[in-house]
């Protein structure tokens, strides 16, 4: 196959490799930088693809494999060592301690939030956080499927609205 026929495959088959690049970095800037560098070692490593096989196969192997070396490239970037005498090896990005006092507001938020739900949201919310199944639920309701599934969506959306302080904050 010719440098030129190898790069118009690689582009056929880009489209295809954008949702994968996706779902593994779970951030379009980054899912576009792991294509494009996807495409530059495919097309450098031309030679090394075999006439026949699988083009899509390969390009996929070379996304994960790419994705996995910048992980632990990142991974070991965060780490250091402890030049102490136990010699632990400890992540840099977890030395934030919390104490009990933010878990006691936002449970205390939660269920202030939840008794201030409607009667007809609160009671199906309630059992399925409890464990019962949607049927469970419309049977001992006596109500159908579809309004227990309505009102524990509904009831999910207030209280998210409600506790959209306590929301992760994107950087």
């Amino acid at each position: 196959m010719t440098a030129l026929e190898f790069s118009y495959a690689l582009n056929q088959m880009s489209s295809s490799l954008k949702p994968f690049a996706l779902k593994l970095t779970k951030d379009m800037e980054d899912a576009n930088d792991l294509l494009q560098e996807t495409m530059l070692k495919a097309y450098t490593n031309r030679e090394k693809f075999a006439d026949g096989t699988n083009l899509k196969a390969w390009l996929y192997t070379i996304m994960k494999n790419t994705f996995i070396t910048n992980y632990q490239r990142i991974a070991r970037r965060n780490t250091f060592i402890d030049t102490t005498d136990n010699l632990h090896y400890i992540n840099s990005t977890d030395n934030i301690i919390q104490n009990k006092a933010y878990s006691d507001f936002a449970m205390e938020d939660m269920n202030h939030a939840i008794d201030e739900l409607d009667e007809p949201y609160k009671v199906p919310f309630m059992m399925h956080f409890r464990g019962f199944k949607y049927h469970e639920i419309a049977d001992r309701l006596r109500i159908p499927i579809g309004t227990v599934k309505n009102r524990i969506h509904i009831a999910r959306k207030e209280l998210k609205d409600k506790l959209k302080v306590y929301a992760p904050q994107s950087a």
